[in-house]
């Protein structure tokens, strides 16, 4: 005769209190809160010293209301150096080399997720180890052939390149290609379609959100850049804007803070536009990119 034993019951982990739940949801905003201030407080701070003269700037206790407002600081940005061209100079490199960018690493992204071809995972791995290259390490041999080209002082150095893809690039494209159910490229050869209209009908319009996270960080890339316009460009009237905010420390003897937070402040604009433009699309991307099914 067998004897049957019940199973024993497993603890259940006790459930929060009813008290416990908004404490700790109070919690959770509180140090939400006081992350989103320690960020904001120094933009705030920028554009509280955009405002001021030189001698509120070094006043003590600071104050982050300007007494009174010196709103002739941004026209002096103006005044005292061609920063509207500056600001073009700086428009046209990041758009030309953001679409390149887009252009090159979308489809290199779906090369090397969609296609099938000999050697594609070690060309994918070689591309990837390319990460681990400094800037400083191929910043010489690269101006060697960009003079040797004749490109020296001209903004093929800044743009040109981009057209060419890069490894950071082509890993998030293709990290958000695999997303997409491969039987698109099925269905899409079934109806006669080919690879390229396939990948521009098919699979480019479901990449925006990838797509705008790739183009807001290119766009920062190439408008913060300082080191690289440094190197190629001579001629003043074709210097950016990372190099134009160089000039305001010393430019009055001292380095007048109020005019140098102004100028920086404009320069951020653009870049607080882009994000404002791109945001839902690139939340999303942020979100799903480096998932796979």
């Amino acid at each position: 005769m067998t004897s049957t034993t019940s199973p024993v019951p497993r603890p259940q982990p006790a459930a929060l209190q009813p008290v416990e739940r908004p404490l700790r949801k109070s919690l959770a905003h509180l140090v939400l809160l006081l992350g989103s201030i320690a960020m904001v407080l120094p933009f705030l701070w920028m554009v509280s010293t955009s405002l001021k003269d030189q001698p509120q700037t070094f006043a003590f206790p600071p104050t982050l209301l300007p007494a009174p407002f010196v709103w002739e600081n941004y026209a002096t940005v103006f005044q005292i150096m061609p920063f509207a061209r500056y600001l073009f100079n700086s428009l046209l490199i990041s758009i030309v080399a953001t679409g390149g960018t887009l252009l090159s690493c979308a489809m290199g992204g779906f090369a090397v997720s969609r296609l099938r071809w000999p050697g594609r995972n070690l060309v994918f791995t070689i591309l990837l180890s390319t990460l681990m290259i400094p800037y400083h390490v191929t910043m010489i041999p690269v101006f060697v052939i960009m003079n040797r080209l004749g490109w020296i002082d001209t903004y093929l150095p800044l743009t040109v390149p981009s057209f060419l893809g890069n490894a950071f690039g082509i890993f998030l494209m293709r990290q958000f290609f695999l997303t997409l159910p491969g039987e698109l490229v099925d269905a899409g050869r079934i109806d006669g379609a080919s690879l390229n209209r396939v990948f521009w009908q098919l699979f480019l319009p479901l990449a925006k959100p990838a797509l705008a996270t790739l183009g807001v960080f290119t766009f920062m890339g190439a408008w913060n850049d300082l080191l690289s316009p440094l190197i190629y460009l001579n001629s003043m009237d074709k210097y950016t804007v990372s190099i134009a905010l160089t000039f305001f420390r010393g430019q009055y003897g001292e380095t007048h803070w109020p005019t140098l937070m102004a100028a920086s402040l404009i320069s951020v604009l653009p870049l607080m536009l882009l994000y404002v433009l791109s945001q839902k699309y690139f939340i999303q991307g942020i979100a799903t990119t480096g998932l796979k099914r």
